[in-house]
């Protein structure tokens, strides 16, 4: 059973990337490192969107969380692709 971070976090990244929809709704049920990215996502692009409301945060700062979810993204669609084979 997802937590509720990793609930939100597989609904920000469904609706990131709509093409794995299905895969991602398939492998969160089974699954737990995806959820675990899930979770990790959740918490990295809610961090993300609070730093870009405060006009004092530094770019860097704003950086290196853009980076950090681009790098979870890219972790999730390697797991969707693994899982895509696995099904076959």
């Amino acid at each position: 059973m997802p937590t509720d971070a990793a609930q939100k976090g597989l609904w920000k990244l469904m609706l990131k990337l709509p093409a794995l929809r299905g895969q991602l709704q398939l492998l969160s049920a089974r699954n737990t490192s995806l959820l675990s990215l899930c979770d990790a996502f959740h918490d990295a692009s809610s961090t993300l969107d609070s730093l870009r409301k405060d006009p004092t945060v530094e770019n860097a700062i704003i950086r290196e969380y853009e980076t950090l979810c681009s790098e979870i993204e890219s972790e999730v669609i390697e797991i969707c692709l693994q899982g895509h084979t696995e099904l076959r």
